[in-house]
């Protein structure tokens, strides 16, 4: 019996997006929701079998990069379920900002790059919109090739932004080829992004749709800020 080839999904573009009228825009976001909630449907049912070594329920994230608004750059991310749960859309190109949103459009945290030395170069987390008075949340570091011992590791997260030396938490793998880990000081796995195999059921979906497992305690919105963040200095 000849095999059949596999067939290629269509995966919406915004090339055309200067010349897109208004119903067209709405199909356009429309046909990448379809795409994404079969995405999801197919990530979930391939991870619900899988066991982790954390006690509870994981929680699996689509993730896309790639924005629901045209002429946007950005990610859109849906839970198993097919619901929007966060965006962002980058309307000016700009990579010294980041916003990242919940499904409605509402600012959950903004990521901000900060330049100490023309080789330094950290980045700062803010709850919300950034404001005048408003103190980050934590800092994350890029790990410096002639400084880090062990090549495994992408970067370092500080929760106190106030001096300590010590991170909070240490991010290692290859963002790249969308295999990373999230640890905590303790060794423990808190949040993973995952590459599918190349092919599921006969479809393709290649680097720009991944997985995001956040193990249980750990904040679903903080760990796609990390995802941001590797994709602004490793892309």
């Amino acid at each position: 019996m000849q095999s059949s080839s596999p067939k290629a999904i269509y995966l919406p573009s915004s090339s055309s997006s200067l010349i897109l009228t208004g119903r067209e825009r709405e199909r356009d976001r429309e046909m990448k929701m379809v795409f994404l909630r079969f995405a999801s449907r197919r990530f979930y049912d391939s991870h619900q079998e899988e066991r982790h070594e954390n006690d509870g329920e994981c929680t699996s994230l689509t993730v896309w990069r790639k924005s629901l608004l045209v002429s946007c750059n950005g990610f859109t991310v849906i839970d198993s379920g097919g619901n929007l749960v966060y965006r962002v859309d980058n309307y000016m190109g700009r990579r010294d900002r980041v916003v990242l949103m919940d499904g409605y459009g509402k600012p959950l945290l903004t990521l901000r790059r900060h330049k100490k030395l023309r080789l330094l170069v950290n980045w700062l987390v803010y709850e919300g919109e950034v404001s005048e008075s408003k103190k980050p949340i934590c800092s994350v570091k890029r790990r410096m090739n002639i400084l880090q011992n062990n090549p495994n590791v992408l970067a370092h997260v500080f929760r106190d932004t106030g001096g300590d030396k010590r991170w909070t938490y240490v991010i290692e793998g290859s963002y790249v080829h969308r295999s990373c880990r999230v640890l905590d000081e303790s060794r423990r796995v808190v949040a993973e992004i995952k590459r599918k195999e190349a092919m599921i059921g006969g479809v393709s979906f290649g680097l720009e749709v991944f997985l995001l497992v956040i193990h249980p305690g750990f904040d679903s919105g903080f760990a796609m800020a990390m995802v941001l963040l590797l994709d602004q200095m490793f892309t």
